[in-house]
């Protein structure tokens, strides 16, 4: 449906409003001990807390202005519940926001009353402004309930008045179910008769729109049951669940241009910018060379704070102050990019999306966890997008995070999409000589291309020298080898192309000297093609559209067995070929030289990154093929055993 909010549901609001959530709770099952599940034989009781009421009114003036109250009741229904609503949250941005307290207290089982008192009420500083002065206006009131238990209810009801819009003469608002059980829930919108709320509503009910005294009132009802949990890798519910965004502008384009107003920037042009640029780019011609290296520039220089568009004013800091102070947030980082491109002579605009597991947007616009909630940067003549918040990803790339998303491009007032795959390679070789007493002596390379090069890069540019030997032992540990490993890496002062890692180490019993070893017939240590096809049937079965990231792998094993061993069982060569996914599997033994060689190639392309349930259940029985493969074991017997029969 469509009906005409610029005020976001902050995420960090999420325990308060039991209708938000942020992007990374979707993640998230709720977890029931046995003890809880069995309490009660009511679905309802197994979920941690239950929203027994919540009425939330909104009376938004013209210029944007509102004031918003909220009374609502939650009931923990198990210890993780209570964990869940014992402390609550108000989010509110100090600048522009006051905060009333109405009523806040805890209602045991047997209906006895406790009021939470003035010692349990504080106010602490937003954490991820992460101490950047620029970002001290969000502010959480925490409210601590006492004596919550299971089976105890908490009430929460508080008034916000916002005299100054985010944007003026606009309102928005953003409503996500937190997938707790809803038993009643109210949200209503008091508006000026002649300023019409668009919405977008999933799941919740629409009243008819009442008019009486020059104001109109819209209400939309919402109840549900228990919540079927979130497979592992789904894409966000909102992508397929209930969901409601409603807003006073009528369009994208009306949105695009309310951001570009305000967004423009003066200093922009500031000498101390103009000459940085110039300087940074003074060897270079090409223009997406000079666009590459302030982009390089920025990612390493400018510290990105990671507050969610829309969390705090959607206009940027000026250039300059964000160019002095060395960080911002995402806004900041498309001011002062383009500002550097713009000194070199390359055009750019601001590009608003979505940074999470969304992959559509509402139909009327607005700022959100699922709705609007980031900013990159569209360079035209590069035809590319660029995100400098994005510290570990390689000029040309995107993170995983912003691919295949709608976007709108500010400049244009359009609607667009980042592009739905990238290059992704990875190459592995590993070499394992066993000895005479048992002993594996291995060596280990693996060169990333595309997309993923400059993640392993910059995780070990940040990484200590311990850090980056921990790093070795984990993904040796994490292939089941148990021994040393010391770790070289490829130049990570490099900005760009394939990097490339090695280790070397000894694992103490690879073969035993006598009876039988079944030998893994691993090809790449934690983190190759076993990995991700681990990852892709992570779920016996899907109901749920899920993230579905491809690539290229290409894999071989040399082995050199000892002489005391006979091979015993050597597993047959794989082919798989679908719509999605092409896989091959080579064994070569030379029993002359004793050495076995095994050849892996994969190659997933699905085309976009949100797969359906009906296409992995396509591909579901290929992928247990290939990792029945990956999964195989080679047979080794030592010579002084009793003769098995067919040994190759």
């Amino acid at each position: 449906m469509t009906h005409c909010m610029a005020c976001l549901r902050p995420a960090r609001a999420v325990v308060v409003f039991a209708f938000c959530v942020a992007a990374a709770s979707a993640f998230t099952a709720p977890v029931a001990f046995a003890d809880e599940a069995n309490a009660d034989s009511s679905p309802d009781d197994r979920a941690p807390y239950t929203t027994e009421s919540d009425v939330h009114l909104f009376t938004i003036q013209k210029d944007g202005s509102v004031i918003e109250h909220d009374d609502s009741v939650l009931r923990a229904n198990t210890t993780s519940g209570v964990d869940d609503i014992a402390q609550r949250y108000v989010w509110f941005n100090k600048d522009i926001e006051q905060v009333q307290l109405l009523a806040a207290e805890t209602i045991d089982p047997d209906g006895a009353a406790h009021p939470v008192g003035p010692e349990a009420i504080r106010d602490v500083q937003e954490p991820r402004s992460a101490g950047a002065p620029s970002f001290e206006d969000g502010v959480l009131r925490t409210v601590i309930f006492p004596g919550v238990e299971r089976g105890s209810r908490v009430r929460l009801a508080f008034g916000k008045t916002r005299e100054k819009p985010l944007q003026a003469g606009t309102f928005a608002y953003l409503v996500e179910p937190t997938r707790e059980p809803v038993d009643a829930q109210r949200l209503i919108f008091d508006l000026p008769a002649d300023v019409p709320l668009y919405a977008d509503a999933r799941g919740y009910t629409a009243l008819p729109p009442v008019t009486a005294n020059g104001r109109t009132r819209y209400e939309f009802d919402y109840r549900h049951g228990p919540y079927a949990r979130l497979e592992t890798s789904a894409v966000g519910y909102a992508n397929w669940g209930d969901r409601l965004m409603v807003s006073t502008v009528p369009d994208f384009a009306s949105f695009a241009a309310r951001y570009r107003g305000p967004a423009t920037d003066a200093t922009m042009n500031d000498p101390a910018i103009v000459q940085l640029a110039r300087s940074l780019t003074a060897r270079v011609a090409d223009p997406r060379a000079k666009a590459q290296i302030l982009y390089d520039w920025m990612r390493m220089n400018i510290r990105y704070v990671a507050l969610f568009l829309g969390e705090t004013a959607a206009i940027p800091h000026k250039a300059t102050d964000i160019l002095r102070n060395r960080y911002g947030d995402c806004k900041d980082h498309v001011a002062l990019y383009s500002a550097l491109l713009a000194a070199v002579g390359i055009r750019s605009e601001a590009v608003l999306l979505n940074l999470g597991p969304y992959y559509s947007l509402p139909d009327v616009p607005g700022y959100g966890a699922s709705a609007i909630n980031h900013a990159i940067v569209w360079i035209p003549e590069l035809t590319l997008y660029a995100d400098t918040t994005a510290g570990g990803v390689g000029f040309g790339y995107l993170p995983a995070g912003v691919m295949d998303r709608p976007v709108l491009r500010v400049g244009e007032g359009v609607l667009s999409r980042t592009p739905a795959t990238q290059l992704r390679e990875r190459t592995a070789r590993v070499q394992i000589d066993v000895d005479e007493n048992g002993a594996a002596h291995y060596a280990y390379r693996v060169e990333d291309a595309g997309m993923t090069a400059e993640i392993e890069r910059n995780m070990f540019r940040r990484a200590t020298r311990q850090r980056a030997q921990q790093i070795a032992a984990s993904r040796l540990l994490q292939t089941g080898l148990h021994g040393t490993a010391q770790l070289q890496t490829g130049d990570v002062a490099a900005t760009g192309g394939p990097f490339a890692t090695s280790m070397q180490g000894k694992v103490e019993h690879f073969v035993w000297t006598d009876g039988a070893t079944a030998l893994p017939t691993l090809t790449s240590l934690a983190g190759g093609m076993a990995s991700q096809v681990e990852a892709w049937l992570a779920e016996p079965a899907r109901t749920q559209p899920w993230a579905c990231v491809g690539g290229e792998f290409d894999e071989t094993l040399e082995i050199t067995l000892p002489r005391f061993v006979k091979m015993t069982d050597l597993p047959s060569d794989t082919d798989v070929r679908n719509r999605f996914v092409t896989f091959s599997s080579r064994y070569v033994f030379d029993p002359a030289a004793h050495v076995l060689q095994i050849r892996r190639q994969l190659r997933a392309a699905f085309g976009h990154q949100m797969c359906s349930a009906e296409e992995f259940a396509a591909m579901k029985d290929d992928l247990v093929r290939i990792e029945r493969d990956l999964d195989a074991q080679i047979v080794v017997k030592a010579a002084n055993s009793a003769h098995v029969a067919g040994a190759k």
